[in-house]
């Protein structure tokens, strides 16, 4: 189930490029993709053969500055060509890389915990979203390598979290704080993965292990089906900057953000309750169109967007910035890798 809404990255802000900067660090220049854009911060080497892991070993600090004051870091123009590679950068900026697990996107392993970044249909988008920002616990950092960029589109759209937390009315945004957001998720019912590959066991106890330890309410339907239900807050205060975040998942998990083409089937072949993933206030009551409506418009307002280049790498403060996928055609190679587990919003 891919989640959705325009199918055209033309829709997104066009970027060019700001006039370089030398950075204190003479082995690197920063500068950005527009002018009134500051996300990404690019960085390129200023000299040559500069080794990315090297460098970044000698200079994890400024690194951790930049990530926290613009959200995401773009490494471009170094010479990285593989996942061996990616993981190694992991590992020297965060130490040990994450699983992916209570999964809600199809992926592939590739190499020791990195990952396809998705492996939804070309021909479909997904929404803008933070990593597991639905689950008790979830990565900081979230890393993405452009092994092979798509012949068309394919872009890793994102957006300030900070920035969309500023555009959503307060009174919806009091509401949501008040009530909080449930997701639920059904499993077994023929459409989206099964419950054994989302929770990574083929036992009932282990799933109800699980989720007793992360507030996850289990309900057993029959004939191996199984329906969760989770609260959880909507927004958070990261951890080093003290901002404001709008930090979950309750507008992509709503089935109005799905392809209008998508929902329409589900609609018509599921009652609501039954639904592969759907979402409402923390009290069960239902989320105003006009409001799902107005968040999504929030996640536009601060989407950015800009072509996949061979050898980028993608860092991301998972808290921070939202990411989602573009319609693609051709082959994209997209490995993804996440790391420093957190459970605290701070609130």
């Amino acid at each position: 189930m891919t989640h959705g809404e325009e199918n055209s990255a033309s829709k997104w802000k066009a970027l060019k490029r700001r006039p370089v900067v030398v950075s204190a660090n003479t082995l690197v220049k920063t500068d950005f993709l527009h002018q009134q854009q500051t996300l990404p911060l690019v960085i390129h080497p200023a000299v040559k053969r500069l080794d990315l892991i090297a460098w970044a070993a000698q200079n994890r600090e400024l690194i951790k500055t930049n990530l926290v004051k613009y959200g995401g870091l773009l490494f471009r123009n170094f010479n990285v060509r593989t996942a061996a590679a990616l993981e190694q950068l992991i590992v020297c900026l965060c130490a040990e890389l994450l699983e992916y697990r209570e999964r809600s996107s199809p992926r592939t392993q590739i190499s020791g915990k990195i990952y396809t970044s998705t492996d939804y249909p070309a021909n479909q988008s997904i929404f803008l979203h933070n990593e597991n920002s639905y689950q008790n616990t979830w990565p900081m950092k979230i890393f993405f390598f452009c092994a092979q960029a798509a012949e068309q589109g394919g872009e890793t759209p994102i957006a300030d979290c900070r920035k969309i937390y500023a555009r959503i009315a307060p009174a919806i945004r009091e509401r949501f704080i008040e009530k909080g957001w449930m997701y639920i998720r059904n499993f077994g019912d023929g459409f989206g993965l099964p419950w054994q590959t989302v929770l990574q066991t083929t036992e009932k106890a282990a799933v109800e292990e699980h989720c007793a330890k992360n507030n996850i309410t289990v309900e057993w339907k029959g004939n191996d089906r199984l329906r969760l239900r989770a609260v959880r807050p909507v927004i958070a205060r990261h951890p080093l900057s003290g901002e404001m975040v709008w930090f979950n998942h309750a507008t992509f998990f709503h089935v109005s953000t799905l392809e209008p083409s998508i929902r329409e089937a589900l609609v018509a072949e599921f009652k609501e309750e039954d639904l592969p993933t759907n979402t409402c206030y923390g009290d069960g009551s239902s989320i105003e169109p006009e409001v799902l409506d107005h968040l999504r418009d929030a996640y536009r307002q601060e989407t950015i967007a800009f072509p996949w280049q061979e050898g980028d790498i993608l860092m991301l403060d998972n808290m921070l910035v939202a990411h989602g996928r573009a319609p693609y055609a051709g082959v994209r190679r997209i490995m993804v890798g996440m790391a420093e587990p957190s459970s605290d919003r701070g609130i």
